[in-house]
């Protein structure tokens, strides 16, 4: 059998981020340019899942996070949060087998509290059927905020702090880090935003305090794995000091 070709050769496949994370936005945009209803915008951005996924298990990067709902979004319609939740699941079970076959272990970040019962039994029954796969962990973010994040971190500290088995004198970075909703996954390298907007929208503040942030003016639905390749070129192009110099 040949070998696939490479995603992209402009890439050095040795520089590539460990971790990426996604801030899918401008389905409801690119709806709106077709003339079609919002929750068509969100079925075109779900193909835009598969496109990155299948593009960063292709390249071999362990880690994505996907920011798909916000403790924001809630303030949207209830027709279109509903709609929202009733696609998640639908994709659930239209791409869990294809996940699992593929090595894709779904994880999820966020307050499990207030997701409607349904959506949660789905996420739960496709965490726990890849929870095995090793290939590539895909994050979603639901109900996610980096304020609400910070302070439910804070909260497991106060009460370790009070049931003794952490002594806050000994608290430093790295200690915090490990009350994160997914602490082996802190530190994100690349940041990409879609639809052109400039601002990190409550996403993940702990984790991207160093990683290169790449915008696109592509809108979600019209991702594709090229639109992934050419944000790791724009990566790599960059040099990262951490605070030093090379």
């Amino acid at each position: 059998m040949n070998a696939r070709p490479p995603l992209d050769k402009r890439l050095d496949m040795q520089r590539l981020p460990r971790h990426v994370a996604i801030i899918m936005d401008g389905n409801g945009r690119w709806a709106k340019q077709q003339g079609k209803r919002h929750v068509e915008g969100h079925e075109a951005g779900a193909r835009g899942v598969r496109k990155v996924i299948e593009g960063c298990r292709e390249l071999g990067i362990p880690a994505l996070t996907l920011y798909a709902f916000s403790t924001e979004n809630w303030k949207r319609s209830k027709i279109e949060v509903d709609a929202l939740f009733r696609l998640m699941s639908k994709y659930i079970h239209k791409e869990i087998d294809e996940l699992d076959a593929n090595d894709v272990r779904v994880g999820f970040i966020g307050r499990p509290e207030g997701l409607p019962a349904k959506a949660c039994k789905d996420l739960e029954y496709c965490i726990d059927r890849t929870k095995g796969n090793k290939s590539l962990t895909a994050m979603v973010a639901l109900n996610y905020g980096g304020r609400a994040e910070l302070v439910d971190a804070s909260k497991r500290i106060a009460h370790a702090a009070q049931d003794g088995t952490l002594d806050p004198d000994s608290l430093d970075e790295e200690a915090f880090s490990r009350y994160l909703y997914a602490p082996e996954y802190s530190e994100v390298d690349l940041l990409i935003r879609t639809s052109g907007e400039m601002r990190l929208s409550n996403f993940m503040l702990w984790q991207l305090s160093y990683a290169e942030i790449v915008v696109q003016d592509t809108l979600w639905p019209d991702f594709s794995k090229q639109s992934l390749c050419d944000a790791i070129y724009e990566y790599q192009s960059r040099s990262r000091r951490f605070g030093g110099r090379p």
